[in-house]
């Protein structure tokens, strides 16, 4: 029962009837404090159902539930290490060691996903963390996250093998159960993969299959004729797919002070945007989009981005609200720092709230002295290209121009704090191929680098 104690502080009921998948592993991220790069409401910061939707959007989650790939994906793109068996490919003895290994630890648990009318419960198909294990007896403990339906209770391990061997329809495959603990390498600090927009696999497709067929079949003999032709070809909705990650909270709930907490993360961040700036690739890029006219607005993504926030806080759509205004401002850390924050107004129903963006900042050095330079699409792109696997650029015919661009996006030349971020996108990347392919119920296994 070592397990139990940790997962029980953090047991929580699904807020959705299709949510069994989302909240399970809200519990078990939670179990294992693994840190989900922002804030949840107010100041902590905590899994929500909300935040899972990196390789499901969240409406389909709510009018389809969820596959057992899917949960897979998802725990794989939040930084937590999964180790997925469906009973097809595990055999009742080894699981029960494995419930052994789990209840056992504070630093390992499973979520198991069975049919419920084995136990003559009411319901089909269903996910819950198992809390424990009982050896003279051989019973497994679930922590039903349906709370309203059922309790924590006891079933004999033999009976929810049998819940588990059975066929989700939906997939036309065994379901099973996965083994979750904490990651090597934390989830990305900055920048973020979305398939909220349902434009998601028309990107993917073209950053898997067109990009490396555009730079092979088009006369390119520069790195600037590169971008340009990856650049003008983009999918319309490609700001949607990625995102720099902002941190939200109510202002009424803040401080006009940043804290000690709120200081460190946007340091960090400040820190990976600084090393994507220094990245020669972004040189390139930033040169070409200034040729082509190409602008970004702060306050533009800002208001955007306020309303998602209180989307997010509110639990209301953000079609319902809109940003009336926003304000940059400056404000003091503990030591005199400063950081920025953009405070946006956002109405709904006639109703107002103020939202603060955490905003990370770097300075870079013009005609008219400092200036503060924030995320902006030349630096997204920029992460988005070094994300792409090596061999996107490998059809380059001009062989000293392939080794040249090989070189601008080699892991080896980056940073450590940038080399995290890069392989966090190339892991989503890879998991939303997957996603993109229909194979995210064959292939369970964390994504190769």
């Amino acid at each position: 029962m070592e397990g139990f104690f940790r997962l029980i502080s953090y047991f929580q009921t699904q807020s959705e009837p299709a949510y069994c998948g989302l909240a399970s592993l809200s519990v078990v991220l939670n179990a294992l404090s693994i840190d989900p790069g922002r804030k949840w409401k107010g100041p902590w910061r905590w899994f929500d159902e909300s935040m899972l939707d990196c390789c499901e959007p969240l409406e389909v989650v709510k009018e389809k539930g969820i596959s057992f790939g899917k949960v897979v994906c998802l725990a794989h793109c939040s930084g937590a290490k999964v180790e997925a068996f469906r009973t097809s490919q595990s055999t009742i003895d080894d699981f029960r060691k494995f419930v052994v290994k789990c209840t056992s630890s504070e630093n390992c648990h499973m979520i198991s996903t069975y049919h419920r009318g084995v136990f003559k419960q009411t319901g089909t198909g269903h996910f819950s963390p198992i809390g424990g294990y009982n050896a003279e007896r051989d019973m497994a403990l679930i922590l039903d996250v349906a709370r309203f339906k059922y309790p924590p209770h006891w079933v004999p391990l033999k009976l929810l093998w049998e819940a588990m061997d059975s066929i989700d329809q939906s997939t036309g495959k065994r379901r099973g159960f996965m083994l979750i603990s904490r990651p090597h390498r934390e989830p990305g600090l900055l920048y973020t993969l979305s398939c909220k927009d349902e434009s998601w696999i028309e990107i993917a497709k073209y950053l898997k299959e067109d990009v490396p067929r555009l730079v092979s079949s088009q006369h390119v003999d520069s790195v600037e004729k590169i971008i340009s032709v990856v650049f003008k070809s983009l999918p319309s909705n490609f700001n949607q797919f990625i995102r720099w990650v902002a941190e939200i909270r109510i202002t009424e709930d803040s401080n006009q002070n940043l804290s000690a907490e709120e200081k460190s993360r946007l340091k960090l961040k400040q820190l990976v945007l600084k090393e994507v700036h220094e990245t020669e690739l972004f040189k390139h890029i930033n040169k070409f989009l200034s040729t082509v006219g190409y602008e970004d607005s702060l306050t533009y993504a800002a208001a955007k981005a306020c309303c998602q926030g209180a989307e997010i806080l509110s639990g209301s759509p953000s079609k319902e609200f809109c940003c009336r205004e926003t304000c940059v401002k400056c404000i003091k850390g503990p030591d005199d720092s400063e950081g920025t924050v953009v405070t946006g107004v956002v109405v709904r129903d006639g109703n107002e709230q103020k939202v603060d963006l955490l905003v990370p900042s770097t300075q870079t050095e013009c005609e008219c002295g400092p200036e503060a330079t924030y995320p902006a699409g030349n630096d997204v792109f920029t992460a988005l290209l070094l994300a792409l696997p090596p061999q996107t650029w490998s059809g380059i015919k001009d062989q000293a121009l392939m080794h040249e661009m090989k070189q601008l996006i080699s892991m080896a030349s980056l940073p450590t704090l940038l080399q995290e971020e890069v392989l966090h996108l190339r892991r989503q990347l890879q998991l939303l191929k997957r996603c993109q392919e229909n194979k995210e119920e064959d292939d369970l296994a964390a994504p190769a680098y």
